[in-house]
């Protein structure tokens, strides 16, 4: 980290910093609905008419979108991470949800044409909903109003004063990184309760091979 975005003595205090940075993301303003909300209401309409779900991130993005695709399986969704050996193919009725942060990525565009090519409904996550790549590849889009790479260098300092925090400013992509993995906890847990799943059947449905 730079200058002003050393960390203080305390771990106490660097952790409620960078936590306190994840949760206003949550309360930042937005023109779109909640992406909670969004993710709730997409993935509960997939289960409902018997779809797949696949998941799709690259670098950080991706580790965040197979920590969900995990917990969905958990809930008793078929659920697939793209580019597993295992993963069947997208058809119609199926939902893919992938990330693009920055608001594009070579490959995501790429795997989200093709899902749609395949019948498939695409959900798209990012820090910048507008563009074209949103508005060409997605049918609904969720959105995560975090610092990504793209802000990294040329609103970084900007970003964090709007999020009202100095301190152990995260680098590049990890506030929205850390707000992806925040966010998923609260759509497995409402998502739970749509369902009528319980902490018991999660739990059953976690492999033993471990």
């Amino acid at each position: 980290m730079s200058g002003g975005d050393t960390l203080s003595s305390s771990p106490a205090a660097d952790a409620s910093a960078i936590c306190a940075q994840i949760a206003s993301v949550f309360s930042a303003p937005s023109a779109h609905p909640p992406a909670r909300s969004v993710l709730v209401s997409e993935l509960a309409a997939a289960a409902s008419r018997g779809g797949r779900v696949f998941v799709h991130g690259v670098g950080r993005e991706g580790l965040m979108m197979r920590a969900l695709c995990m917990r969905l399986a958990h809930l008793g969704l078929p659920a697939h991470c793209v580019g597993d050996v295992t993963a069947p193919p997208a058809l119609s009725g199926d939902l893919l949800v992938a990330s693009a942060g920055p608001g594009t990525f070579s490959t995501v565009d790429a795997i989200c044409g093709v899902a749609r090519g395949a019948g498939a409904r695409v959900l798209l996550l990012t820090a910048r909903p507008e563009g074209d790549f949103p508005g060409r590849q997605a049918d609904v889009i969720a959105h995560l109003p975090a610092q990504t790479m793209a802000d990294d260098e040329d609103g970084g300092a900007a970003a964090a004063a709007a999020q009202g925090s100095s301190q152990a400013k995260l680098p590049m992509g990890s506030l929205y990184e850390g707000a992806m993995f925040v966010l998923f906890e609260m759509v497995v847990l409402e998502l739970a309760r749509v369902l009528g799943q319980s902490p018991a059947q999660l739990r059953a449905r976690h492999t033993n091979l471990e």
